[in-house]
């Protein structure tokens, strides 16, 4: 019986290297004959076109987008920054650009460029006329989450960038709505007009970086998917590859500052921990940390702890010094107080009194905040403001603004409130113009009915006597009869068709 004959390792390879030419050419043809055929790329290159065009309605809702989000910036609203992002036409220029990348329509790619530099310098210019005019500059927590990009950002925008692409190209631009909130074009731009406005160079340059990562990768990204769908019938060879080269240039172009960035915020988190390791590795278990402030910013580091224990470590410092420089490969200046406890009951009434010593300090610190907004409002100094601790009570007297109305001071006394909600405030405005209000069929308008509870609102911040002058006498009584439910008596005075409100005595 003869022995079947060896097979050859080089048979083998060629084998298997046909069945895999047979698997490849069957998903290319399948991809080619079932998906691509379903795909309209006429009907979704017209599309594409019609949204990445300058146009009045853009500029208009590029517009509105921008200043939604620079209050909700603000007020740090998250809701009121997903509003912005929803209704911001960025997405448009930006997909229209990767698709004229990919056909190789560079005309098309012109336009798109030239909408997005439009939108993009209009939402900048607004948000930092916006901010500078506005009475709070404060960088509030949604502004500081966008002055840090890190890598993790970068992936973020290319998993949105590809559900936008492919929901365009597929006809579901359902999906749209959710790449808005996910790639947040809007509220960077945002944050870059703030950082000019308050001349904070390190919030510009965060936010515009984080822009530019979410606006180049879902550009290149739409490229891609563009491409695998079939829309480069224009490029030859030679193109296609200058296009793939540009496109990996520019991702590690990209990636580089956001991992630097995201090994920083690693190491800091890493550092926080080890600083609290560290402190305490000189003292017994008896020990308490009582208080603990680092800074990593600054050169040297600082740390600044303060530990209760029975026994006084005078080599604590020196030692905590030594193993945070070791640790951390950076010079740290530590700073140490120690305060000697005989027990460990003593060691907790210490550590309790601290805590109360701090709370008092977060209470004046916070009275303080209370004081430098209201002057900030009202345009006086902070010893003008008069604080009640023992009513939860603050009010000050305000002085006349520029550009500043009854309205704009009742407006400003709400945000202030709602800020501060365990406290009474009250903003006394000036004796400025009062509104005017507007009566149809008998009944306040709602702009009547706004200017009433201006009125309201204004007459009893200051306690000055108000006269409702002009209109015909039924309007005027119905107006001073909504003025009594809330308690303000006014006086009613003839004048011209429209009425207006007035301090003081009649005319």
């Amino acid at each position: 019986m003869e022995a079947a004959p060896a097979s050859h390792p080089a048979d083998e390879t060629r084998t298997y290297q046909a069945r895999v030419a047979v698997i490849a050419r069957y998903w290319r043809g399948w991809w080619r004959n079932v998906v691509l055929e379903s795909v309209d790329q006429e009907e979704v290159i017209a599309r594409r076109r019609e949204e990445a065009y300058i146009s009045a309605r853009y500029l208009f809702m590029l517009a509105m987008s921008a200043g939604i989000a620079v209050l909700g910036l603000l007020l740090s609203s998250p809701a009121v920054v997903i509003g912005a992002m929803l209704i911001a036409p960025l997405m448009g220029p930006i997909i229209g650009a990767g698709f004229a990348l990919a056909i190789g329509d560079y005309g098309w790619l012109q336009k798109s460029v030239y909408a997005l530099a439009a939108g993009t310098l209009l939402a900048i210019a607004l948000t930092a006329l916006v901010v500078f005019l506005s009475p709070l500059q404060t960088v509030t927590p949604e502004i500081a989450a966008r002055t840090r990009p890190n890598l993790f950002d970068l992936g973020v925008a290319v998993f949105s960038a590809l559900a936008g692409a492919y929901s365009m190209i597929r006809g579901r631009e359902g999906t749209i709505v959710g790449v808005a909130i996910a790639t947040a074009l809007m509220p960077p731009l945002a944050v870059v007009g703030f950082g000019i406005a308050t001349l904070n160079w390190t919030v510009f340059s965060g936010a515009l970086l984080l822009f530019v990562t979410n606006l180049m990768t879902i550009a290149l990204v739409a490229t891609i998917m563009a491409r695998i769908y079939g829309f480069s019938a224009r490029l030859s060879g030679r193109q296609t590859r200058l296009q793939t080269i540009i496109i990996v240039v520019v991702f590690v172009a990209l990636a580089i500052p956001l991992f630097l960035s995201l090994r920083q915020i690693v190491w800091e988190t890493n550092a926080a921990r080890q600083i609290r390791t560290s402190v305490m590795e000189g003292f017994g278990s008896d020990a308490r940390l009582s208080q603990i402030d680092f800074d990593l910013e600054s050169k040297p580091i600082t740390v600044d702890a303060t530990v209760l224990t029975p026994e006084l470590h005078p080599a604590a410092k020196q030692k905590g010094e030594t193993t945070l420089e070791g640790l951390l490969g950076e010079q740290v200046d530590f700073r140490l107080t120690q305060y000697r406890v005989g027990t460990t009951e003593q060691a907790e009434q210490a550590q309790l009194a601290a805590a109360q010593a701090r709370e008092e300090q977060a209470k004046d610190e916070r009275l303080d905040a209370l004081a430098r907004d209201l002057a900030l409002v009202a345009g006086v100094a902070p010893d003008d403001v008069t604080l009640d601790r023992e009513n939860r009570r603050a009010i000050v007297r305000a002085v006349p603004l520029a550009g500043a109305n009854v309205q704009t001071f009742q407006q400003l006394e709400r945000r202030i409130a709602a800020q501060y909600p365990d406290w009474t405030i009250a903003v006394q405005p000036p004796q400025l113009p009062l509104p005017e209000i507007a009566f149809a069929d008998g009944a306040p308008t709602p702009a009547g009915r706004q200017a009433l509870s201006t009125l309201v609102w204004a007459a009893q911040r200051t306690g000055a006597p108000v006269y409702l002058q002009g209109g015909d006498p039924e309007t005027r009584q119905v107006a001073a009869g909504i003025l009594a439910d809330s308690g303000v008596s006014a006086g009613l005075a003839v004048g011209g068709p429209v009425m207006r409100a007035r301090w003081g005595t009649a005319p």
